[in-house]
C-alpha cells in the first residue's frame, strides 16, 4: 500500500474489522445462555501494530476471530459476561466513529485540494 489509496484502504479495513467485531459481539450476546458457548473476540488493531513493529506488510493482515480463553467459564461452560460485551460494544462504537471521522477528514482535505486547484 502506498500514498492516498493505501491510507484509504487501511481505514476501510479498520472499519470493516470494527463491523466484524460488532457482529461477533452480537453473537456473544445472543449466546449468553447457551451452555458450552465460548465468547469470541476479533483481533485486528493489535495484529496491525505487531506487523508494523516487525516492519511487515500490513496489507496482508486480516481480522482474526478467536475464542476468548482469558474469561473464566461458568458451571455450564459458557464464558459470556454481559458487562464485558457492553464495554466491548461501546469501545467498538468509539473506534468505528473515530475511523469514520478520519476517513471523512481525509476526503474533506482531498476535496479542498481539488477545489483550490492544487
Amino acid at each position: 500500500m502506498d500514498g492516498i489509496s493505501g491510507n484509504i484502504d487501511l481505514v476501510m479495513r479498520l472499519m470493516s474489522a470494527s463491523a466484524e467485531r460488532a457482529r461477533v459481539i452480537a453473537s456473544n450476546v445472543a449466546n449468553e445462555n447457551t451452555p458450552g458457548y465460548r465468547r469470541q473476540v476479533v483481533r485486528f488493531e493489535e495484529l496491525l501494530g505487531d506487523t508494523l513493529a516487525r516492519g511487515g506488510d500490513v496489507g496482508r493482515v486480516s481480522p482474526r476471530v478467536e475464542e476468548d480463553t482469558s474469561t473464566p467459564a461458568r458451571a455450564d461452560g459458557n464464558n459470556v459476561v454481559m458487562e464485558l460485551e457492553l464495554n466491548a460494544s461501546r469501545q467498538n462504537r468509539l473506534l468505528y466513529e473515530t475511523y469514520s471521522q478520519i476517513l471523512q477528514t481525509h476526503f474533506d482535505l482531498l476535496k479542498a485540494g481539488i477545489e483550490s486547484g492544487h
